[in-house]
Parts: C-alpha cells; structure tokens; sequence
C-alpha cells in the first residue's frame, strides 16, 4: 500500500490582525502574500430567518439582485466592468447572515473596492431585472420540487420547527412561488436597508495585503455609510420544544427507483459550549465514510450509495438530520437500521468507542493544516 508519512506539517493559519471602520464595520486581515489577489466577504447579521413576514425568499432574492446593477451601471454595465478589472463580486444570504464577497487583483484593487461599495450601498434594483430574475427564481423552485434533495430542503425544516418559526421555510433559501410572485421593489428596498447595516457588520479580508493598505481603501468607499432601514433581525430565535414521540411522513414520487430516507430532530445552538462534542458525536454516527451509518448501509448492507448526519451552523437550535438513499425495495429496512443506530448510539447502549473517537480526532485534527492551503478557504 501507500506508505505512511514519517512526519506530517503544522497547522499555519495567517495571524489575524483587525481594525475598526468609521461606519463601525470590524474589518479582520489575514494576509497571504503569495499571490497578488486580495479576497474580502462583507458579513451581515440579517439572512433567511429575517426574510419579511409572509415572504420567504426575500433574504435570498434580494442579495441575489445586488449584482444586477449598481450605482450609475445598469446590470451589462456592471458585468462589463466587474469584467475589464478581472474582479469576481457576488452576494448571497445564509440562515442567520448575508454576505457579499469580492475578488480582486491586487493592482486593481481600490476601483474593484469602488464597485463593491456601489453593489453594496447602490443597488439599483430595476424593475426590469427583478422581473427577469423573478421569471428564472420561480422556475427553479419549480425544479426543487420535483427533485428529492430539493423536496427534502423545502419541507422537512417545516416538519422539525412548526409553521411561523424563523427556520421553517425552505432552506434553501428560494421562497414559494406566491411569496417570489408577490415581492415588489419596495420590499427588496426595505430589506437591504433593514439587513445590510454597517454598524453591526464585520469585513474579513484575505490577500496580498496589509492593514495600512486596505483600511484608508476601505474607509474611502465604506466610512461613511449609514443604515437606512430599521433592523429586520429578531432578538432571539424561538425555542422548540422536543416532539414527545416519533412522526413519520412520506412523500410519494411514483416511479422513484429509490427512497431517499431523512430523520430529524433539533439539537443545541452552534454557540451552545457543548456544540464540539454534538459534532464530533455525529462524527462518528454519520459524520464520514467510516461512520456507523455509511458502514452499515452501504459497505456492510449494500444497500445505499451513502449515509450521512449533520447539523448546520445556526445562532438558533440546529437541525440534525441523518440522510440515506436507499434501495427502494429495502427502505422499511433501511428505516430500522437507521433507528436503531441512533438508538444505540444516543441512547448509550452503543456510545463512541475510544478507537472511533482516536479515529476522528486523528483525521479531524491531520487535515487541518491541507483544509486552509487556499485564500478562498481562509476566508471562509
């Protein structure tokens, strides 16, 4: 076989260094000087789960728009010059946050910053593009719900949170059809006003680059900008309480060759201080190839392609969710198996053993210093 490395290299993560704007963004450097491109994403507090009441898709539609035109640039004005400066800007909203990011060459650097500032404090949201972009969104939702990965991201948040919570709606951030339908240039005002506030944003900056370089760049096009919009995000993200017994809901697909199996329950928050553990737990229930999960269903079984659970970041209680396409003919099967794994696992009849556990953290732990080889990697 491949021999084992004798030595294996250190973690090294650029030292960051931070600085306040007079808009009261916090600005985070981390400087790599190996290539002459600079790499920046704007974070904003408000994202999905601040979308309008009765509009969800507002978050992502909006962000989405950014870029379509800006300032005194319609939309092929804007792409002609993101273009001639070799620049890469876009904007996009997650659950609990929106951001916008920026790619530049470094000797294009402060008019790439101009331009990023314009798609960020001037969007121009032209009726006519929010018509043409509505026409595209409203198809692809079309297209998640004839697909079972979009099926499975548009209902099962629904299921777990209950109707009205925060993080009920598709999470894949694209909305209804009605809610999309119904949005109006107004609304996409009031949420750029309401979401991209300067005041409680932060600016992570990675590249060829220093602090006394980029601030007086970014202070120039950035210091003075001002929130127009009252805040949309909530205080707080509502607590579920855990369902007092198993549900089962099944979406038929006719002709489906497989079944693609999901089971859900809420965790704690990512900022809960116990969230390290819950993850490395999953890691080893279905978090890789070697979990418990994948090794059943697929290398021991063979009856699925993979299996896998997780839990996204959220400020709010998470969503577990372990996922299995299986066989159609063995999905009451695989069901059973999937129940009793977590049984087992969460329950403590089977919990981590200390080689899954010296397993996961050696993998964890060893791919660190590969994981960050890339800008784009440190920055995210």
């Amino acid at each position: 076989g491949v021999p084992v490395s004798a030595s294996l290299p250190d973690l090294k993560f650029p030292r960051r260094r931070r600085a306040p704007l007079n808009a009261g963004t916090k600005v985070i450097l981390a400087e790599r000087h190996d290539v002459p491109v600079v790499q920046m994403s704007y974070e904003f507090r408000g994202g999905q789960s601040a979308d309008i009441a009765g509009k969800p898709g507002t978050a992502s539609f909006a962000m989405g728009l950014l870029d379509e035109g800006a300032g005194d640039l319609d939309a092929l004005a804007f792409a002609d010059r993101m273009e001639s400066l070799g620049a890469n800007l876009g904007a996009s909203a997650g659950l609990d946050s929106s951001s916008a990011y920026l790619s530049a060459l470094k000797q294009n650097l402060e008019p790439s910053v101009a331009l990023y500032a314009d798609m960020l404090r001037k969007p121009r949201f032209e009726q006519g593009d929010i018509d043409r972009v509505r026409g595209q969104w409203i198809a692809g939702i079309k297209q998640e719900k004839v697909n079972p990965g979009g099926i499975i991201q548009r209902v099962v948040p629904g299921l777990v949170f209950g109707a009205g919570h925060p993080y009920a709606a598709p999470r894949t951030g694209s909305g209804t059809e009605a809610a999309i339908a119904g949005l109006t240039r107004s609304d996409l005002v009031a949420f750029h006003g309401g979401a991209l506030r300067p005041q409680d944003a932060t600016l992570v900056v990675v590249g060829d680059t220093t602090l006394g370089e980029i601030v007086p760049v970014l202070e120039k096009h950035f210091g003075d900008w001002k929130a127009t919009g009252t805040a949309l995000v909530s205080a707080s993200i509502p607590t579920v309480a855990q369902q007092k017994k198993p549900r089962v809901f099944l979406i038929d697909q006719p002709g489906a060759v497989q079944a693609n199996i999901v089971a859900a329950q809420l965790a704690t928050s990512s900022t809960d201080p116990a969230a390290v553990a819950f993850d490395m737990a999953n890691m080893v229930i279905g978090g890789d190839f070697t979990a418990r999960l994948n090794m059943n269903l697929r290398e021991d079984k063979h009856w699925s392609y993979g299996a896998r659970s997780g839990a996204a970041s959220a400020v709010g209680q998470r969503m577990w969710r372990a996922t299995a396409p299986a066989q159609i003919d063995k999905a009451g099967e695989s069901v059973a198996e999937i129940r009793r794994e977590i049984a087992e696992f969460f329950g403590g009849s089977r919990g981590t053993s200390a080689e899954e556990l010296a397993r996961q953290q050696k993998g964890l732990t060893l791919s660190l210093p590969g994981a960050y080889e890339t800008a784009g990697s440190v920055l995210a």
